[in-house]
């Protein structure tokens, strides 16, 4: 029982009949004291249902409710290690060790996705964490947070594993459960890799699997031949696979400034995107991309998405929706305007800041899009004057550069041509990378091992 006591601090009721997964899930990241790297409300960072929002729209949770996958990436992009087990993946006695251990300590916690029908109780597929076990009866405490419906309750173990060995009709798949535990080191800043669109699956195969045989299957010399087999092939909306990771607050009314806390998370930002401009990658994928428009129609499906106005306007009304605790009602927001300014933090050097107003029902709210930006060049797809000279924000140069950084080392081992594999080695390679950019790539390359993985 000693994980116990740290989840019962922080016990919730789903708030929504279908949000039993993030509910599971908000209880066990906040147990596990992970900084969800925004705020709730007021000052407070705290993982709430409303937040857990980047593998799966909220309203889509709220009607259909969320998959084992979907919830174990969420859990991921959130911060937590984890480790998923459908239970054609593992057995009862496996099963009995995982539990034995989660409950002995306060560093890792256990989710169970399970049927009711075993425990005769009502409803289908639920989510929940288990609280203890009881080793005498070879019993397991479920901490259900329908808590509308059912009190915490002990079963046999081997009834809940038996509940888990079910098959969820919206996949085909087994039920089954996972770990979760702190990383030990710090999830990425500034790049992620997104399932939120079902495009993921067939993005995340492509990379892992297609490209190495395409790599291999062709008589490539250039670097720019191999840029161009990886990019002619893309699955459709690729761009949606990637995203750099904006900050949303809402304006102060008093003297705008930023805390020393947003101006350090945004130095740190301005650090990892600078480090991507000064590799050797990020000028063959620039150069490539301005070169080739006609067969990068699958990076992005207009121009005009990269440019920081319309992603500002986006990323705003999504943010006030979040703010507003309604994020499925992001698309009933307007923003009706945007502008660049710049704030201090305690007399420091000024940030780039993209504030907008944000309209909804007739009611207006201030929005501030705390972004990063590093100084550019003519080749960037994006840029913008500012203080009189030229600044650049994450653009579809630097994320695919970064994607690409974060393939698998045996992505490249096809390649025919002795000096261009060297090449190819010399810029991929993650060893000279800078501190900070290293862990970048490595966040990536672990999400997108967790990706592959989760398709079996």
């Amino acid at each position: 029982m000693e994980g116990f006591f740290r989840l019962i601090s922080y016990f919730q009721t789903q708030s929504e009949p279908a949000y039993c997964g993030l509910a599971s899930l908000s209880v066990v990241l906040n147990a596990l004291e992970i900084d969800p790297r925004r705020k709730w409300k007021g000052p407070w960072r705290w993982f709430d249902e409303s937040m857990l929002d980047c593998c799966e729209p909220l309203d889509k949770v709220k009607a259909e409710g969320i998959t084992f996958g979907k919830v174990a990436c969420l859990a991921h992009c959130a911060g937590a290690k984890v480790e998923a087990f459908h239970t054609n993946q593992s057995t009862i006695g496996h099963f009995r060790d995982h539990v034995i251990k989660c409950t002995s300590t306060e560093d890792c916690h256990l989710i169970a996705s399970y049927h009711r029908k075993p425990f005769k109780q009502t409803g289908s597929g639920h989510f929940s964490p288990i609280g203890g076990y009881h080793a005498g009866s070879d019993m397991a405490l479920i901490l259900d947070v329908a808590r509308f419906k059912y009190p915490p309750h002990w079963v046999p173990l081997t009834l809940l594993w038996e509940a888990m060995d079910t098959i969820d009709e919206a996949t085909g798949c087994p039920r089954g459960f996972m770990l979760l535990s702190r990383l030990q080191k710090a999830s990425s800043l500034l790049y992620t890799l997104s399932c939120r669109h079902e495009s993921w699956v067939s993005m995340a195969k492509y990379l892992t699997d297609d490209v190495p045989i395409l790599l291999k299957s062709e008589g490539l010399h250039t670097v720019p031949e191999v840029l161009n087999v990886i990019f002619k092939s893309l699955p459709t909306n690729a761009g949606d696979f990637i995203k750099w990771v904006a900050e949303v607050r809402r304006q102060e009314e008093d003297e705008p400034r930023l805390s020393m806390e947003e101006k350090e998370r945004l130095a740190v930002k301005e650090e990892v995107l600078q480090q991507v401009h000064e590799t050797e990658l990020f000028k063959f994928v620039s150069d490539f991309l301005l070169s080739a428009r006609s067969c990068c129609a699958n990076l992005l499906s207009s121009r005009d998405k990269d440019l920081l106005p319309e992603i500002a306007a986006t990323v705003c009304c999504q943010g006030a929706a979040l703010l507003s605790g309604d994020l499925g009602a992001s698309e009933s927001f307007c923003c009706s305007e945007t502008c660049i300014k710049c704030l201090r933090a305690n007399g420091d050097a000024p940030m780039t800041v993209v504030s907008g107003t944000v309209v909804s029902n007739g009611n207006k709210q201030g929005v501030d899009m705390l972004i990063p930006v590093s100084p550019g060049n003519s080749k960037s797809c994006c840029s913008f004057s500012h203080n009189n000279c030229v600044v650049m924000h994450p653009t579809i140069n630097d994320v695919f550069t970064v994607l690409l950084l974060a393939l698998p080392p045996q992505t490249w081992i096809g390649i025919k041509d002795d000096r261009l594999l060297a090449e190819i080695h010399g810029l991929v390679s993650i060893e000279n990378l800078p501190d900070v950019l290293e862990q970048e790539v490595l966040h990536l390359q672990r999400q997108l091992h967790f990706l592959k993985e989760m398709q079996r």
